[in-house]
């Protein structure tokens, strides 16, 4: 999601991925989204990528089987960046993929993913 459209109000955990560098800026980059490979992977390889994600994944690998302990059915993952077209995007694809390896049923949705 894009924060500058509001933050998603059926959210149960909430994470920003503003302070990552911003493909927006480079002009090749900006009309396109996270779902095109060149946005991925610019994403994945900006500093402060896969520290992100070392230090998400391990609090995710704990809170999902405590939602699920506690009778939580579903738990929406909210990622958010300012657009909500190319970090944010990209990091979630990213969590999804992983959780959807280790047999979670996942759905990624990028609510903002086409405005401009």
């Amino acid at each position: 999601f894009g924060y500058k459209y509001g933050i998603p109000i059926d959210a149960d955990l909430l994470f920003d991925g503003r302070f990552l560098p911003n493909p927006h800026y480079d002009l090749r980059l900006r009309p396109l989204a996270g779902l095109d490979a060149e946005v991925s992977e610019y994403v994945k390889r900006s500093a402060g990528t896969d520290e992100y994600l070392e230090r998400l994944y391990p609090l995710l690998d704990f809170l999902f089987p405590q939602y699920a302990a506690e009778g939580k059915a579903h738990l929406t993952v909210g990622v958010g960046c300012t657009g909500g077209r190319h970090r944010s995007v990209a990091i979630a694809e990213l969590i999804g993929e992983r959780y959807e390896k280790q047999g979670y049923y996942t759905i990624v949705r990028h609510r903002d993913i086409t405005r401009t």
